[in-house]
């Protein structure tokens, strides 16, 4: 049995802005088979701490950047929970990340050092009878724990650093290298300096053992100037010990209440009423997204008239931009086949999985992406970008695939709206063969999108790494 402590900063059912919650939130109980113990470290937010109001204290930290702190423990499902109970860092209306004025909370860079403090401590001390074998670290937010480890005496236990999304990087100003407890000597380039700012992501990428993404197209894509956003030559430095794993879903979760793509018309037909959308002849399309530049939304504005001129129609669930918001509510009041829902609703989510044909995807970078699983999973055919994770889990429908029956969606490159256009008019021709339409809707339902094998990687890594 390895013994493996995953430290993040969200992790669902507790708390959740993105993917890094799922990805944490599942991984324990998909490694438990492979003999892997995954216990979870997270910050004791507001809404943590409400879960588990009697969890008891397992260890008493003492002061930890400005405030006492204790690691208290609570259960995610049936593995183990370790809460770092720091009022002063994690006690606060808001969001986790995120004031009330929709700013970065200014102290950000101490709250992460801490969980990532707290981390190192229970690899150099253990908590309870039970101490790590190796370290799971996940994004920026856990990233310098392995200064922390190296400081403390134990920097020989290894450390897995995963990167969710290159784009946050930690950066903090370097008058609180002291405040922070970071050593002096290792503020350098070849350290976790980042143009005069300390950056805690550089950090966890060199001082890591190892160094995974969440796919292996991303894990490449990392190592070019268009994608790394500055650390491509780090990246580069450790490309010997770095790898991508692809991500899953949670299939116990994501369980479409339907066997056959057949028996979506009474979701489809209860879907378009809720949108208030009419019957039409093409396919219908949902997207499902954070209205923003790197999701490619704009590009979906702008390839509209492609899926209207065919029949096809849009419901669209998201929030961000606030441009873009306005250019949805104007293509809504424009075309009967263009519906919107600004905001974020999760069952909205499920019900436009279930009732979509197809599921649109156009983002310029996508580290792994789990909207095209779960479109996968409800044989809702995907089209995306031939980029990151979402390359690495769509088969196109070129002809070849086509031809012998495995495709189960659409890419397309370059990430245009001229390019997502085409996609979408290819999209209407597939649409409009009944046959291979209901073959590639059947194929992506039987698409592995579990964590099985992921977690096989995942497992035989810890085992070398512990073993090394």
């Amino acid at each position: 049995m390895t013994t493996v402590l995953s430290v993040t900063s969200e992790c669902v059912p507790l708390v959740k802005t993105g993917g890094l919650a799922d990805v944490a939130g599942a991984l324990p109980a998909a490694l438990a088979p492979f003999g892997v113990e995954m216990r979870t470290l997270l910050p004791g937010y507001p809404d943590v701490m409400t879960a588990y109001p009697d969890a008891p204290v397992m260890r008493d930290l003492g002061d930890l950047f400005g405030g006492t702190a204790c690691l208290r423990r609570g259960a995610l499902g049936e593995n183990v929970l370790y809460i770092l109970d720091a009022p002063h860092l994690f006690d606060r209306a808001g969001g986790i990340y995120l004031g009330p004025d929709g700013r970065d909370w200014p102290d950000n860079p101490m709250r992460f050092a801490a969980l990532s403090k707290a981390a190192a401590l229970i690899a150099a001390n253990g908590v309870e009878d039970w101490r790590p074998d190796a370290l799971h670290l996940h994004d920026w937010q856990a990233a310098l724990t392995p200064v922390y480890m190296r400081q403390l005496g134990v920097g020989h236990v290894p450390s897995l650093m995963t990167i969710h999304n290159i784009a946050f990087q930690g950066l903090a100003p370097a008058h609180l290298l002291g405040a922070m407890e970071l050593p002096g000597h290792d503020f350098h380039s070849d350290g976790f300096e980042y143009y005069g700012q300390i950056s805690a992501l550089k950090a966890g990428i060199l001082y890591a053992h190892k160094v995974s993404t969440v796919s292996p197209t991303y894990a490449r894509e990392l190592m070019t100037p268009e994608f790394g956003m500055g650390l491509e030559g780090v990246l580069q430095h450790r490309s010997a010990d770095f790898l991508g794993i692809l991500n899953g879903i949670d299939l116990d979760v994501w369980t479409p209440p339907y066997d056959t793509p057949e028996q979506k018309r009474t979701h489809r037909a209860a879907l378009r009423a809720e949108f208030g959308l009419p019957d039409a002849e093409g396919p219908l399309c949902v997207a499902i997204s954070r209205l923003t530049g790197q999701k490619g939304l704009d590009l979906l504005i702008e390839a509209l008239p492609a899926l209207l001129e065919q029949g096809g129609q849009l419901a669209l669930l998201g929030s961000g931009d606030a441009a873009l918001e306005a250019q949805f509510r104007q293509a809504a009041e424009r075309h009967a086949g263009v519906a919107v829902r600004i905001g974020y609703d999760e069952p909205l989510s499920r019900r436009m999985m279930e009732g979509g044909d197809a599921i649109l995807i156009p983002s310029r970078f996508e580290p792994c992406g789990l909207t095209q699983l779960y479109g996968l999973r409800y044989g809702t055919v995907p089209v995306v970008a031939a980029t990151g994770g979402l390359a690495d889990t769509v088969i196109d429908a070129n002809p070849a695939a086509v031809t012998r029956g495995v495709a189960t969606g659409i890419q397309f490159h370059p990430v245009t709206g001229q390019a997502l256009s085409g996609a979408i008019q290819r999209l209407g021709v597939l649409w409009r063969d009944r046959s291979t339409w209901a073959r590639t809707s059947e194929n992506a339902m039987a698409q592995p999108v579990g964590w099985d094998a992921s977690a096989q990687v995942y497992a035989a890594l810890f085992s070398r790494m512990v073993q090394a």
